[in-house]
């Protein structure tokens, strides 16, 4: 004799992407990995894009001044890095000296504001590859 409980209710789960019934397992989420990928990049996609356009802007800092310091030390006209598009307003970090100069540095490379709108540009060898 096969007893059913006609009380019991089944509620289906639907995709929170494209609203579809879930098949499977019971802890899964989505219809597919399409569907959760397509999710979690509208959920992330404002603060990307922010992320995103502060790593461009630091990528090119660096390629400029990797162009610039092609020894270990280069000096440069203010209105050159301005020219190549340098923007001064996106670093990695500061250094302090002994002497008490601070250098700016966008990932391995640095620079030291001097007299006269130059700028001493160098590679910080600690990260050699």
């Amino acid at each position: 004799m096969l007893l059913i409980n006609t009380n019991t209710s089944i509620t289906m789960r639907s995709c929170p992407e494209c609203e579809t019934p879930i098949l499977g397992r019971a802890d899964k989420k989505f219809c597919s990995d399409m569907c959760r990928n397509a999710y979690n990049n509208k959920l992330n996609s404002d603060s990307n894009n922010i992320v995103r356009n502060i790593n461009n802007a630091l990528r090119k800092n660096r390629r400029i001044l990797e162009e610039i310091c092609i020894s270990e030390k280069t000096k440069i006209n203010k209105n050159n890095l301005l020219e190549k598009g340098f923007d001064f307003g996106f670093l990695t970090s500061l250094r302090k000296t002994l002497k008490g100069h601070i250098y700016h540095f966008v990932y391995e490379y640095g620079y030291l504001e001097l007299e006269n709108d130059l700028y001493l540009v160098v590679k910080d060898n600690r990260y050699k590859d």
